[in-house]
């Protein structure tokens, strides 16, 4: 069966973006992302260099491929985001603040300002859910 995870961006703020986060039309987590520069993946890849600001930028909306694979960084397997243009090695992890993004998308309980909370137990459900999918897309709005 295919997966389908949505991410709709909620609140968008100078240092961070919060969302909500749904897998098959079904409301999952809160998401943490950098902040949402107006990035849109069928932009020029130079438009996108010139507005991006590496380490401080969420990824362009758009829709993407995912796999399930070993990061080296964390060491544990973790979805990964396929061909975002001008961005690489962008997952979907726990963390709890923008310092912990680096343009990837945190998963958790959005009950802070500006943060996630139990982030841990989420990546591990998602983790689960995703681990035997083939074919998994991701939608952000």
């Amino acid at each position: 069966m295919a997966i389908r995870i949505t991410v709709t961006r909620t609140a968008k703020r100078p240092a961070y973006t919060i969302g909500k986060m749904y897998i098959n039309g079904e409301y999952f987590c809160d998401t943490l992302e950098d902040a949402d520069r107006g990035l849109h993946r069928n932009m020029p890849l130079a438009e996108i260099k010139k507005i991006k600001v590496m380490h401080h930028t969420a990824i362009p909306t758009g829709t993407y491929k995912v796999v399930i694979d070993l990061s080296p960084r964390f060491k544990r397997m973790l979805p990964r985001l396929l061909d975002v243009p001008g961005f690489s090695g962008i997952l979907i992890h726990r963390g709890n603040t923008e310092r912990d993004t680096s343009g990837c998308i945190l998963v958790g309980e959005n009950k802070a300002v500006g943060k996630v909370i139990n982030s841990t137990p989420c990546e591990l459900r998602l983790v689960e859910i995703l681990k035997d999918e083939t074919e998994i897309t991701i939608d952000i709005q």
